[in-house]
């Protein structure tokens, strides 16, 4: 198999005296489509965090690349939670994506032509070529996710890392967002952080289950019992493959 493009080691963390994550241990190789699932509480914003080197864990090492992730941001393409963005900003499409930029152009002197090109290539890659102009005040919410991704987009990723993607959004464009994602995968690693198991084992190649320091054992078959025990409740059981493993 190829060389991995994350890796986590015996990772924990705590927010002062509550145990968040403990002893994490995750590979993902290029190309593939891993689902991060579980419930609210669980870890799971805190964990894509850490990949991103926005937080720094109390024990155990994080690579990115092979290297710390602070290093390899220029690398890593980020889609936060769709609630967390001011959609009211006063704001157009393409100069929504050119943010994605920043990092990869120059500091002084405006976006270069390249920089354009590049935004309008990832508008077209969602499927928005034509809403360059229009204000994000008057997208649809699927089409503000997808905005959100050609933003991510536009500096030109290895990584695509996704937070809740689809949270608040009907379903029907939900499968949209993630047949636009599978299309992605092909050329990139995408990681996605949701609630939603059932629907999302459709597309992800791996799933990664996370409760706070419950973190699922290798298997190839994900049973009613270990999502019960996860969600504390009954859902759909699934079939997969799995890296992680727990202490």
């Amino acid at each position: 198999m190829n060389e991995p493009v994350i890796t986590l080691e015996d990772v924990s963390f705590r927010y002062e005296e509550h145990a968040v994550l403990l002893d994490i241990n995750l590979t993902v190789h290029a190309q593939e489509f891993l689902g991060i699932v579980g419930p609210n509480g669980s870890g799971k914003s805190t964990l894509l965090k850490i990949m991103l080197g926005l937080l720094t864990p109390q024990k155990g090492q994080v690579r990115i690349f092979g290297v710390p992730p602070v290093e390899a941001r220029l690398r890593v393409g980020y889609v936060p939670q769709f609630i967390t963005f001011d959609r009211n900003f006063p704001i157009n499409v393409q100069e929504t994506v050119l943010q994605g930029r920043l990092g990869k152009t120059r500091l002084v002197g405006g976006y270069r032509r390249e920089d354009h090109r590049i935004a309008r290539q990832a508008l077209e890659e969602v499927e928005l070529g034509d809403l360059g102009k229009r204000p994000l005040t008057a997208l649809s919410g699927g089409q503000l996710q997808r905005v959100l991704i050609a933003r991510a987009l536009a500096c030109q990723p290895e990584v695509l890392i996704l937070d809740e993607p689809t949270a608040h959004i009907d379903p029907k464009i939900e499968e949209g967002v993630f047949d636009l994602l599978k299309r992605l995968n092909q050329r990139l690693t995408v990681l996605v952080v949701s609630h939603d198991i059932g629907f999302i084992t459709r597309y992800i190649t791996r799933v990664a289950c996370l409760n706070r320091t419950l973190v699922c054992h290798a298997t190839s078959e994900l049973t009613g019992s270990m999502i019960e025990q996860l969600y504390g409740g009954p859902l759909r059981a699934v079939h997969h493959d799995t890296l992680l493993h727990t202490h």
